[in-house]
């Protein structure tokens, strides 16, 4: 009698706004995974639709998304499939941007400068059911689990945070505006209310905040 073994096919979500990331993700995977499903999505309803057309085994999502946020995002995906890893991808200062992440259902957390190598060890992890992150991250995890008081911008919203790290890498609110697809009127609604809540009156003190918590680099 013939022993017939189903073999199980690896389909992967790339969702990012970027083309020319999507596409070298595409590549780096097609090369490591022969045969597998690999999809793209540019917007957070793209792959909502992606999602509710079919079952995936990982969804490698980029934080920084027109509208809906990648942070955001994690959340939703989480509604149509509990148990699908999400592994997210961010140009964004590692360490609490990927905290948020991880708190909020990601399996893991990479950059987009990191190396093919470094892509490809995250993705066998997620796809094997590990949360993949770097040793850095994983000290700054440490620091954040011991810390006896929280930062004040632990009290942002996702949304609120993701502005402030804009704020402070010396965007204006019409370019923040048009990177979030969200009018000047809301961004500077964030803004009030960021400043609100860290006490704070200006975006210059909102930068020297932000370069002393290692918001942005």
């Amino acid at each position: 009698m013939v022993n017939h073994h189903t073999r199980v096919v690896v389909s992967i979500l790339i969702v990012d706004d970027q083309a020319m990331v999507r596409r070298g993700i595409h590549a780096f995977l097609a090369d490591e995974f022969p045969g597998a499903m690999i999809a793209e999505a540019a917007t957070t309803d793209d792959a909502l639709r992606h999602l509710a057309a079919r079952s995936w085994s990982l969804v490698i999502l980029d934080v920084t998304m027109p509208g809906r946020d990648g942070l955001d995002t994690v959340p939703l995906i989480h509604t149509s499939d509990p148990d699908l890893p999400v592994l997210v991808l961010s140009a964004h200062a590692e360490e609490q941007v990927a905290i948020r992440a991880l708190r909020g259902g990601a399996i893991g957390y990479i950059t987009k400068d990191c190396t093919a190598e470094e892509l490809i060890t995250a993705v066998h992890k997620s796809l094997a059911g590990g949360m993949y992150v770097t040793a850095r991250l994983a000290e700054a995890l440490a620091r954040n689990v011991n810390a006896r008081g929280r930062p004040p911008h632990e009290a942002l919203s996702d949304r609120e945070f993701q502005v402030l790290c804009l704020l402070a890498a010396g965007k204006s609110v019409k370019q923040i505006g048009v990177e979030l697809a969200l009018s000047d009127k809301t961004i500077s609604t964030y803004r009030a209310r960021i400043l609100d809540k860290l006490g704070m009156s200006s975006n210059a003190e909102l930068v020297r905040y932000a370069l002393k918590a290692r918001l942005v680099d």
